[in-house]
């Protein structure tokens, strides 16, 4: 019987060794947008936003504000149509964004130290608005609120590491009512009543 070297044994045991130490080691995670903003200010030495450039103002969606009226007669009316509507801010992180502290601290200081106005997180518009209807028509009212974005990324600083890391950068971007408040339409519509809207008539 032919004996085995032991040399050959060893070598084959060390290998087998070395290739249990050589496994890759499973890949750290990484925090999300989301886990790095929340350290803002709370668990960095600094948050700075930095914008790309100045806002882009655009047109919001026009919605409906105040009650539909309706002209249960054979003439034309005209109604005096009360309403309130509050456009508020939103994020591309898709979480509360106060200007009290952390991130939305950060955003809020550098938007005004960039624009030298101060950013809306929300604004409220309330009027009255006249709404003419012919007979047996509805009428109501939409407005299109005037609304800007801005984007840019955060910076931040971390005094030990943070998930390997002592400087993240989080891309961003918020939308909220123009710093003016204004609105870019309000406009009145009607339509001629269904069937249905005209029995209900008194």
């Amino acid at each position: 019987m032919r004996k085995r070297s032991w040399s050959a044994l060893a070598l084959s045991s060390a290998t087998a060794g070395l290739v249990v130490l050589a496994a890759a080691p499973a890949a750290a995670a990484e925090p999300t947008n989301r886990q790095l903003l929340e350290q803002c200010n709370n668990g960095t030495d600094t948050c700075v936003f930095h914008p790309d450039g100045p806002p882009q103002y655009y047109t919001g969606p026009a919605r409906q504000v105040g009650d539909s009226v309706y002209n249960c007669t054979n003439g034309v009316q005209r109604f005096n149509v009360s309403w309130s509507d509050t456009t508020s801010q939103s994020n591309s992180v898709g979480i509360a964004m106060t200007t009290e502290a952390g991130f939305g601290e950060a955003f809020a200081v550098s938007y005004e130290q960039s624009y030298e106005h101060t950013w809306k997180t929300s604004h409220t518009e309330s009027q009255t608005t006249y709404v003419d209807t012919g007979p047996y028509q509805v009428g109501w009212v939409e407005r299109q609120p005037r609304m800007e974005r801005v984007s840019g990324t955060y910076e931040m600083h971390f005094g030990d590491p943070y998930y390997g890391h002592y400087i993240w950068y989080v891309p961003f971007e918020a939308r909220g009512p123009a710093s003016d408040g204004a609105s870019e339409a309000i406009v009145q519509h009607n339509r001629d009543m269904t069937d249905a809207e005209k029995a209900a008539c008194p």
